[in-house]
């Protein structure tokens, strides 16, 4: 609980600080923007490793094309929000389009070149997305998108949304799935956290050619099972070292 309460002063307080020194800095290019944006990721990575004792791995590192490339995550604390960042550089992430309008980090999200979806907004909402991620894909740019739209807590089931499918359809890039189990040392909406070694795995990108439900059913029996297996080995590391 210590070192929860340490590290939650430490992110709240620096991300606050650096949050009103860039506001002069929106003015840069975007790429300029950018390494002061990473500046701050590193700092909250090094103080999630310092702090909390929480490190990371990753797997499956040849199952990433070497082009850019969708990435369709599983998605359980706010540090897969972070961690995508440092791992695959200048990505852009899908997020609600609600979010810009928080002041500071909005605008700065906003700024990075991110895709914005206003769930509200249907088909049209969907088609202006697509459009959206293919012009950052054509830049040479990945997309990062969590396929459940929400972060789903250990053990728990979401459905699989199809924002994720427009993507792979309409853009023609594979998708790649990604496996992790970072709510177990991350858990959502709760204030203790855990120390141990976070694994991320890339699994074996789906190409283009299937249909939408068919692309949905195949991303959901990639992701599901490993990011249980990942959950279980952690569980029972942890099991071990107690």
């Amino acid at each position: 609980m210590i070192r929860s309460l340490l590290f939650a002063i430490l992110f709240y307080g620096v991300t606050l600080v650096m949050a009103v020194l860039y506001l002069p800095l929106i003015i840069l290019p975007r790429r300029g923007f950018l390494w002061f944006a990473q500046l701050w990721v590193k700092l909250m990575l090094l103080a999630t490793r310092l702090v909390l004792g929480i490190r990371f791995e990753l797997r499956g590192l040849e199952n990433r094309p070497d082009g850019p490339a969708i990435y369709a995550s599983k998605h359980q604390s706010a540090w897969d929000v972070i961690i995508f960042n440092l791992i695959i550089p200048d990505c852009a992430y899908v997020l609600k389009r609600e979010l810009y309008r928080i002041p500071l980090w909005g605008w700065y999200v906003w700024r990075l070149g991110s895709v914005g979806i206003d769930r509200a907004g249907g088909a049209r909402a969907l088609k202006g997305m697509v459009a959206d991620a293919a012009a950052i894909l054509d830049q040479g740019r990945s997309i990062i998108v969590f396929p459940q739209g929400t972060r789903t807590p250990v053990g728990e089931s979401r459905p699989y949304l199809p924002g994720t499918a427009a993507l792979y359809k309409g853009t023609g890039f594979p998708v790649v799935p990604v496996a992790l189990n970072s709510g177990v040392f991350w858990p959502r909406r709760q204030f203790s956290k855990n120390p141990g070694m976070i694994t991320i795995e890339f699994l074996p990108p789906v190409e283009p050619g299937l249909n939408r439900r068919t692309f949905l059913k195949v991303l959901e029996d990639k992701i599901e099972p490993a990011t249980r297996r990942l959950e279980q080995a952690a569980a029972q590391k942890a099991d071990t070292e107690d």
